[in-house]
């Protein structure tokens, strides 16, 4: 199999929870290739960081201030593009949280925003890129940051629904698959699923605390680096004979 980048140079990709972590990861190797690169957050002074430390590489990072648990703010992030760059030929859906507590004795408004951001938020993202995609005949590309929480429930104390809204994302990918598949799309979706990654979301868990340090230790812990090296490479992987891109 022949891996090549070469024609997502110049095109538009978004990364939703781009100002840290996994996102800002992908973000900046998609800048440094030579993409046109729309980062979503709700720390907009945090985009503007890294909009301003990789200015001069080969591509560009365009900061938007965008609450994924809000479908208004993902329709105006889309409409954004759409007036200023163009149409989208990647989506990476990579916003989520985990907020720690029990099932037994859980907050259902924890409960309804980790749904909202790590499945909702991702589902009308990919419906706008899909629209989007086939209104402008593109074969783009799709990846769900998934987790290995999304196959097998991890033996973790206080995941609260974190896997369940995981799971939802690997039932997802596998649907929209199929339903491309069924439309002769040539549209492609990946579905990446790492292990432990350090990041904010487990750093900024006070209860992992030890957990994280013990897997830092060990060494049984991913970079955030680690992650974007394969979304680069799930990019790279061959088109059809039919794209269009």
């Amino acid at each position: 199999m022949v891996l090549s980048f070469d024609r997502w140079v110049g095109k538009v990709a978004i990364v939703t929870g781009a100002s840290s972590g996994i996102g800002a990861a992908i973000a900046e190797q998609l800048v440094g290739k030579g993409l046109k690169v729309v980062g979503l957050a709700r720390r907009k002074d945090r985009l503007d960081q890294l909009a301003q430390k990789w200015n001069g590489k080969k591509g560009k990072l365009y900061p938007l201030k965008t609450d994924v648990s809000k479908e208004e703010d993902i329709l105006n992030a889309f409409k954004w593009v759409k007036d200023n760059l163009g149409p989208v030929h990647i989506l990476i859906n990579n916003a989520g949280i985990l907020k720690i507590g029990s099932l037994g004795e859980g907050d259902s408004k924890i409960w309804e925003n980790i749904f909202k951001v790590n499945v909702l938020g991702l589902c009308i993202a990919t419906r706008e890129a899909v629209k989007d995609m086939k209104a402008n005949n593109i074969d783009g590309h799709i990846i769900q940051i998934n987790s290995i929480a999304g196959h097998q429930i991890p033996s973790f104390p206080g995941l609260n629904v974190y896997p369940a809204s995981k799971y939802a994302v690997t039932a997802l990918a596998e649907t929209l698959r199929l339903e491309l598949n069924s439309a002769k799309s040539k549209i492609k979706i990946t579905s990446i699923s790492p292990g432990a990654v350090s990041t904010e979301i487990a750093s900024g868990n006070e209860d992992f605390k030890d957990i994280l340090e013990n897997l830092v230790k060990e060494k049984l812990i991913l970079d955030a680096e680690d992650i974007a090296d394969s979304v680069v490479y799930a990019l790279s992987t061959p088109l059809t004979s039919r794209s269009k891109n």
